[in-house]
């Protein structure tokens, strides 16, 4: 976190967030739903694995939460996002935590002067809390659907996450975990 300090030589109020990214698209997610008895329930299955890659942000101590869909997963776009949400925060500087994923390595990686990166330990994504925001899109807005096209799956993505954006408190009530909000404390 030393770096975070040295880099906000402005004195910014600061944001902490969680960065991740996940595939969406025309994937099947069949999950357990409800049927009167004595019927079982009839789930339709997508025989197409066509996807896109959401990037999110998530601030857990305010509930703000940023995102971005792209068509690969690389280090350009990852480069975007930042520049996309170091705008969108750009009176604030930014402490955001990354997983160790390739693209947020990469010496290409181009981060805005109010954002610093700290990785988590490999493979602890239980340490993320966007990692939660993936699970919610998942379990209510893509489970037992189909999708025609691509489009409309990115559609659907875009529409749980938008919804989610707008409710700050559910997203911190989904994220601010104990150990994170006694950050703020100290």
């Amino acid at each position: 976190m030393a770096s975070a300090c040295l880099k906000n030589q402005d004195h910014h109020p600061l944001r902490l967030m969680f960065q991740d990214e996940a595939r969406f698209g025309r994937m099947s997610d069949p999950r357990s739903c409800w049927a009167p008895a004595p019927h079982r329930p009839v789930v339709n299955l997508a025989l197409i694995r066509e996807f896109r890659y959401e990037y999110a942000a998530v601030s857990p101590w305010d509930g703000c939460l940023d995102f971005m869909t792209t068509e690969k997963m690389n280090t350009e776009n990852m480069s975007n996002f930042l520049l996309q949400v170091g705008e969108a925060h750009k009176d604030e500087f930014i402490v955001m935590v990354v997983d160790g994923a390739s693209s947020h390595r990469s010496k290409e990686l181009k981060i805005p002067e109010n954002v610093s990166l700290i990785r988590l330990p490999p493979y602890s994504p239980e340490l993320n809390p966007a990692e939660q925001i993936w699970n919610v899109l998942r379990r209510d807005y893509f489970a037992n659907r189909v999708f025609d096209s691509l489009d409309a799956a990115t559609d659907q993505a875009e529409l749980g996450l938008s919804v989610m954006a707008a409710n700050m408190s559910a997203i911190r009530s989904l994220t601010n975990w104990p150990w994170i909000s006694a950050i703020l404390k100290t």
